[in-house]
C-alpha cells in the first residue's frame, strides 16, 4: 500500500493549473449523461424484440463522433498525466482520500452485497432488478437468505450461486436478450463472493477485478440502448425536460451513450483512468437518484458501491494487456475496436434471436412504469415506436 505524504499531496494539486485539458473533458463528461445513465426498462414501456434503430444512424451521427473525440481527449489527457512527473502524486491523492475504504474493502463490499439483496427483498416481486418481475413469494425469501449467506465467509460460494440460480430462474420468464443487461454484472458480483474467501491469494487477489471487469461490460453492453432503442428514453424527456440540460434529445442521447460506454471502457484500463472513470461514473449515477428517486437508488445502488471499490481500489499494476494499454496511441484504436464489438454482438444477437420481421406497431402509448404480466412478461404488445411530445393531461 504506497502512503501519502503532505509534500506529495501539496505538489500533485499544483497540477490542476497544467491539464486544462483533462478537466474540461471530465467536466463534459460529468454535465452530459446523469439522466441518460437511469435504465429506461425500469419507468417506460419496452418491447425488447422490437427492431432496434439501423446501426448506420449511428455511424453517420456527428454527434456520436463527437463524443467519440471529446473521450478520447479524456483518456489521452488522463494517461499523459499518469505517465508524466505527477502521476504518482495523483494516485497518492486518491490512496488518501479513499484510505479509510481501501482498509476494510471486503467488510465495505459484503455489507453492500447483502444490503442490496434485503432491499430487494423488502421491495419483493422482482429477481435481481425492478425490471425482472415475478409474481413468486419464495423469490424475494431467497434472496433475504442469500443476504444471509454473505455475513459467513464459508457461506459466501453458496450466495455467489445463488445469484447465478437467480439470473437462471428469471431466464424462465424473460429474453435472453434482455437478462443480457445484467449477465456481467451478476457474474462479477457472484465471482467476488466466489473468491473472496478463497485460500489460494493468486486467486484472491481478482476478487476486486472480477468487480470491476463485470460492471465494466455490463456498462458498455446496457449503453448500446441509447442509440438502438432511443425512442424508449422519449417518454421520460416529455415528463422531465430538465433531464437534457436544454439540450435537443437526438443530440444527448448520442452523447450520453458514448460517455457510458467509454467510461465503462475505462473501468478496464490503467490504473488512473479506471479510478477516474469510476469517480466520474458514481457523481453520475448519483445525480440520477434525484430525478429518479428510490427505485432508481435501489437498482443502482450495487453499481454506485462498486465504482467506489473501484475508486479505492490502490492496485497499481494492469493486469490484462499491460504492455498495449501503455501506449497512449492504442487508446483511439481500442475504443473503436471496443464499439465494434459490441455493437456487432448487440445488433448481431438481437438478429439471431429475433430476426428481421416483426409486426408494424404505430399505436400510441402513455407514459407508464413496466408492470408484469403473465402473459406479457415484456410489456403491452402492442407499443410502438411513436411517443408524442404532448403532456398526457392534454392528449
Amino acid at each position: 500500500m504506497v502512503k501519502a505524504d503532505q509534500s506529495s499531496i501539496c505538489q500533485a494539486g499544483s497540477i490542476g493549473v497544467e491539464m486544462p485539458r483533462l478537466l474540461l473533458a471530465i467536466a463534459f463528461v460529468l454535465a452530459v449523461p446523469s439522466a441518460g445513465m437511469a435504465h429506461v426498462k425500469w419507468f417506460a414501456p419496452y418491447i425488447v424484440a422490437s427492431p432496434p434503430a439501423a446501426i448506420l444512424n449511428t455511424l453517420t451521427d456527428r454527434w456520436f463522433w463527437a463524443g467519440i473525440a471529446l473521450a478520447v481527449v479524456f483518456f489521452v489527457s488522463a494517461r499523459i498525466i499518469e505517465q508524466g512527473r505527477y502521476g504518482a502524486s495523483v494516485l497518492d491523492v486518491l490512496d488518501y482520500g479513499t484510505k479509510a475504504i481501501w482498509l476494510r474493502i471486503d467488510d465495505y463490499l459484503r455489507a453492500i452485497i447483502a444490503s442490496f439483496f434485503i432491499a430487494i427483498f423488502a421491495v419483493g416481486g422482482v429477481y435481481l432488478t425492478p425490471d425482472l418481475k415475478t409474481p413468486a413469494e419464495w423469490v424475494s425469501w431467497a434472496q433475504l437468505v442469500i443476504a444471509a449467506l454473505i455475513f459467513s465467509r464459508r457461506t459466501m460460494p453458496i450466495a455467489g450461486l445463488g445469484i447465478v440460480v437467480l439470473w437462471l430462474l428469471a431466464l424462465r420468464d424473460y429474453d435472453l436478450f434482455h437478462l443480457l443487461d445484467y449477465f456481467s454484472l451478476g457474474l462479477g458480483v457472484a465471482g467476488y463472493l466466489l473468491l473472496e474467501p478463497s485460500r489460494h491469494e493468486n486467486w484472491r487477489k481478482r476478487r476486486i477485478e472480477a468487480l470491476r471487469w463485470g460492471l465494466a461490460v455490463a456498462l458498455m453492453w446496457s449503453s448500446l440502448e441509447k442509440f438502438a432503442y432511443a425512442s424508449w428514453f422519449y417518454p421520460l424527456v416529455v415528463e422531465k425536460p430538465f433531464l437534457t440540460f436544454g439540450l435537443p434529445r437526438d443530440v444527448f442521447f448520442p452523447m450520453a451513450g458514448v460517455a457510458e460506454f467509454t467510461l465503462g471502457f475505462g473501468l478496464i484500463w490503467t490504473p488512473l483512468i479506471r479510478r477516474l472513470a469510476a469517480i466520474a461514473l458514481l457523481v453520475i449515477f448519483t445525480a440520477a437518484v434525484w430525478p429518479f428517486g428510490r427505485t432508481d437508488l435501489i437498482g443502482h445502488g450495487l453499481i454506485m458501491a462498486i465504482l467506489l471499490a473501484v475508486a479505492a481500489d490502490q492496485n497499481r499494476t494492469t493486469q490484462f494487456l499491460p504492455d498495449f494499454k501503455s501506449h497512449i496511441s492504442n487508446i483511439p484504436f481500442s475504443l473503436l475496436l471496443a464499439f465494434t464489438l459490441y455493437g456487432s454482438a448487440y445488433w448481431g444477437l438481437h438478429l439471431a434471436i429475433y430476426g428481421r420481421d416483426q409486426p408494424s406497431m404505430t399505436q400510441p402509448i402513455e407514459k407508464e412504469t413496466h408492470i408484469y404480466s403473465t402473459e406479457y412478461p415484456h410489456g403491452p404488445n402492442q407499443v410502438g415506436p411513436y411517443i408524442s411530445d404532448e403532456p398526457i393531461s392534454q392528449r
